[in-house]
């Protein structure tokens, strides 16, 4: 009886070693590796997972930047916040005429638009006059005059889902109307 040694399923790789290995030979000097052996890595700079990282962080400091120089001066916030609290309120609680003069419109006899609320309110530590108006083809628009000098230049913008604009009156002083409805500013404008 003959004894065979066993065969393993592993496939014998070594002429194909010792080829490969010979043709290396033949194509590089003796001491000379392949440069990609020798490649330096790319600079941390360089790299796309870094350079990912200053883009997104650029545009974020940008976007928030655009964002806080859109942003209307603290007294319009406020006043855009005081509207909305009291954006169902109606009627009246001051004289039409005290309220005409300080709107600037003291030789006017009436209120411009159907008027639904006028009264006396404290934004920011400055007393305002409140007028809340209706205009036919537009809209509700808030008028707030105040009593004292503020430091309000004229200006115009969107914050929090209202349109507000900063004007004067004719006497100077400065006006703020706040609305929702872009059309209904362009008519109070025309009749301020």
């Amino acid at each position: 009886m003959k004894t065979e040694t066993p065969r393993s399923h592993i496939r014998c790789d070594n002429d194909f070693d010792l080829r490969i290995r010979a043709e290396m030979a033949l194509a590089f000097e003796p001491g000379d590796p392949p440069a990609t052996l020798l490649r330096r890595p790319r600079p941390w700079m360089k790299q796309r997972g870094v350079q990912r990282l200053a883009a997104g962080l650029l545009l974020t400091i940008f976007g928030g930047g655009t964002v806080l120089a859109m942003r209307p001066p603290d007294l319009i916030r406020e006043t855009i916040e005081h509207e909305a609290r009291e954006r169902s309120l109606r009627g009246s609680s001051i004289d039409t005429q005290q309220l005409l003069s300080h709107l600037g419109l003291g030789r006017a006899k009436v209120l411009p638009g159907f008027p639904q609320l006028m009264r006396v309110c404290d934004i920011e530590g400055h007393v305002a006059y409140h007028l809340t108006t209706h205009f036919e083809k537009g809209g509700l628009v808030n008028v707030f005059a105040f009593d004292k000098p503020v430091d309000l230049k004229e200006d115009s913008g969107w914050w929090n889902g209202v349109h507000w604009r900063v004007i004067r009156s004719p006497e100077g002083k400065p006006l703020v109307l706040i609305s929702t409805n872009r059309k209904a500013m362009a008519i109070a404008l025309s009749n301020l």
